[in-house]
């Protein structure tokens, strides 16, 4: 299956820029080194109270920026065709659409799916609590497997049925029972509401 991800997926971001990191290691002492090294802890709270630009995420204490999804075009197209998607169906299926919203997935850990498709029956929240209906990850040049595979392991552990990946030079997969497959069926109801996924439907809206 590993094979079939397109190549930058299969690159870690340390991979690609692994000779910048160590070109500017060279240079330090080893004191700054030690500094540099040291992690930052934050609160929850310190974290909710802070924002970003882009938004970061929290986890285990640390302050997490979401480098890989900044200024591509395709990404920036395929999330808003989601958006649009279903947006067209959200009051008759019983969802909330909501692009990159904070999901907490456990106590100390807040992640930023892309799209975020909510039960409607649920009260608004500030952030996600609840499982939502549906997450979707639109995959970016510098995102590596390990990240995305730990990402789907949280939403899965967290209770979300429908973790969908979609690529925007090629296929979409589906992260379930701690796999990322390829997606078997184009054109499905969305599990726990009346909303359709169709992703032919939905690659039509990209421009």
């Amino acid at each position: 299956m590993e094979g079939s991800l397109r190549t930058s997926i299969l690159t870690s971001s340390m991979d690609r820029h692994g000779f910048l990191l160590r070109s500017n290691r060279a240079i330090m002492t080893n004191k700054e080194s030690e500094m540099a090294a040291a992690p930052v802890f934050v609160t929850v709270e310190e974290y909710l109270r802070s924002s970003f630009s882009p938004d970061a995420e929290y986890i285990d204490g640390q302050i997490v920026e979401r480098k890989n999804t900044m200024g591509e075009n395709d990404h920036s197209a395929w999330q808003k065709a989601i958006v649009v998607w279903f947006e067209s169906q959200a009051m008759r299926a019983g969802i909330r659409v909501r692009p990159e919203l904070r999901v907490q997935v456990n106590t100390f850990m807040f992640l930023i799916p892309d799209v975020t498709l909510l039960d409607r029956q649920r009260p608004v929240e500030p952030f996600a609590t609840h499982p939502p209906i549906a997450v979707f990850e639109v995959l970016s040049r510098g995102d590596s497997l390990k990240e995305l595979m730990e990402k789907g392991a949280h939403y899965e552990k967290m209770g979300i049925r429908t973790i969908l990946v979609i690529d925007p030079d090629g296929p979409a997969y589906r992260f379930r029972d701690a796999k990322l497959e390829p997606l078997a069926e184009r054109r499905f109801t969305l599990e726990g509401s009346q909303a359709l996924f169709d992703l032919d439907e939905i690659g039509k809206l990209v421009d």
